[in-house]
């Protein structure tokens, strides 16, 4: 195990325990290099270094479970759903939503499920295919996306507050760059 393992809890193996412990001289990923590095001093242990932060962030990100969000009683992934309807305009399917918000059918079948019972969006059938719906925001919906997310936002920039602007625009471009290389991989790196 490596710390690009990641898990939910700790963010890769050796991550520390997950109670936020870190090493001397840096964040619990650097004391997992070290460690590695102790152990198989000729192996490159950079990548570690980065996809170990990222999904250590990813996982520490998730454990806060987006405030705002939690107060107005919706997941992230719900929310994602909902922004995925709004910023598009328009109606999706169930499939566009799962390519918008990168999750499962089944997982978009059963969140819009929620969302229809909660009034904050609606099926409709397709008139030349009964096998396909298509899915849009109410009005409830809108104004629930629409009041959120300016409180997210502002909840992710206190988040970011400990890193300046230039470095946020640097690391936003960084992982941007990444992201897109990955996303162009995406079936090689199943393999």
């Amino acid at each position: 195990m490596t710390a690009t393992d990641g898990g939910a809890n700790d963010g890769g193996a050796g991550a520390g325990s997950g109670d936020g412990r870190t090493g001397p001289g840096g964040d619990t990923v650097a004391a997992v290099v070290r460690q590695w590095r102790a152990v198989h001093p000729d192996l490159d242990t950079g990548p570690m270094e980065i996809i170990g932060r990222i999904n250590r962030c990813a996982a520490l990100l998730q454990q806060a479970e987006d405030a705002p969000l939690r107060r107005a009683g919706l997941s992230r992934a719900e929310f994602d759903l909902l922004g995925a309807l709004r910023r598009t305009g328009h109606e999706l399917t169930p499939g566009d939503l799962a390519r918008e918000t990168f999750s499962s059918g089944a997982a978009v079948t059963k969140r819009l499920k929620q969302l229809t019972e909660r009034g904050l969006v609606e099926r409709r059938g397709d008139t030349r295919d009964r096998r396909v719906a298509h899915v849009r925001l109410t009005d409830a919906g809108r104004d629930l996306v629409d009041g959120i997310l300016p409180e997210q936002l502002a909840y992710e920039s206190a988040v970011l507050s400990g890193v300046d602007e230039p470095r946020q625009g640097e690391l936003a471009a960084l992982l941007g760059g990444l992201l897109g290389q990955l996303e162009g991989r995406v079936d090689a790196l199943r393999a």
